[in-house]
């Protein structure tokens, strides 16, 4: 039985289906990213699983209970990070994680877990006197103190520096090792293409792509060079025989795989017509590559769900 599911799951706001239809899973161990740009439903999907809000239609099951219904006896086998806020500004991390553990029957050492997020340093600072990626560690270890067999992770390496992510990804390979399901959110894609054994991506609260990340991006070679804007992409098209798009200002996007040929074409045709190339990228795309031919280039500058 998986972990988590999600199936045709609707929420609404109003008249606004913020998620229309959302299915995926989470199985023990595995590891999940579920991405969109701001807006998307991933946000309204992930507190639908934690038992902040009811379907309008569909269904979600967390180790097969109803996170509304059953919410006590799931509490104690979830652990939630958020991106901001969770913590007692006046606690320290040492105060707080001990707070925390008081919670539970079975909880870690809070000895423990200062250390393997790295806040020992800082066990007797208040919250409030932290960096931003102290308060994402701290955020992280309260949501490892009850050993949970979920774990709910919202932007983990949010301003965190390289150290700290480093230790993140151990950590989340660690949860991965002891059975967790982990489905984590991030706009980060590099982090999520590290971490995820699989990502979902919403767009307009719909799932547009499911998989691995290496399968999503292997899909999706292509050639990406720089240019003059404005250059004839019809006449570059038909000489090279593949479709070009100018996909921003000066950028272009050729929609075949980076053959040599091809390549040596794309060269040749500017060089031909006194073109300047600028950049050339020939090959396998990104995962942020693939995130934003599947959601659109605006996508940074949507607004986030009401």
């Amino acid at each position: 039985m998986p972990t988590i599911e999600v199936e045709g799951l609707v929420v609404r706001y109003g008249e606004l289906a913020a998620v229309d239809g959302v299915a995926f899973c989470v199985e023990p161990g595995e590891v999940v990213a579920l991405l969109g740009p701001n807006g998307a439903g991933k946000t309204t999907t992930v507190e639908t699983l934690e038992g902040y809000r009811r379907p309008a239609a569909g269904q979600v099951r967390v180790l097969g209970l109803d996170p509304v219904a059953d919410r006590r006896r799931l509490a104690p086998h979830v652990g939630v990070m958020l991106q901001e806020g969770g913590t007692y500004p006046v606690l320290s991390p040492a105060r707080a994680l001990r707070l925390f553990a008081s919670y539970y029957d079975d909880a870690r050492d809070p000895a423990e877990l200062l250390a393997l997020t790295g806040l020992e340093e800082v066990a007797a600072t208040p919250a409030k006197r932290l960096s931003g990626g102290e308060r994402q560690r701290l955020s992280l270890a309260l949501a490892l103190v009850g050993r949970p067999r979920v774990a709910f992770l919202d932007e983990p390496t949010a301003g965190v520096d390289p150290a700290g992510r480093i230790a993140i990804r151990e950590i989340v390979a660690s949860l991965r090792a002891d059975g967790a399901a982990v489905l984590l959110t991030t706009h980060e894609l590099g982090e999520a293409e590290r971490m995820a054994d699989r990502v979902v991506i919403v767009d307009h609260g719909r799932v547009v792509a499911a998989g691995r990340p290496a399968d999503l991006v292997t899909a999706a070679e292509e050639i990406r060079f720089a240019a003059p804007t404005g250059i004839d992409v019809a006449a570059l098209g038909a000489r090279i025989g593949a479709a070009v798009t100018e996909v921003g200002p000066g950028e272009y996007r050729v929609a075949a795989p980076a053959t040599p040929g091809l390549v040596a074409a794309v060269t040749a045709w500017l060089a031909e017509h006194d073109l300047v190339l600028a950049d050339l990228r020939a090959g396998r795309q990104t995962l942020e590559d693939t995130f934003l031919r599947l959601t659109g280039s605006d996508a940074a500058t949507r607004g986030g769900a009401p």
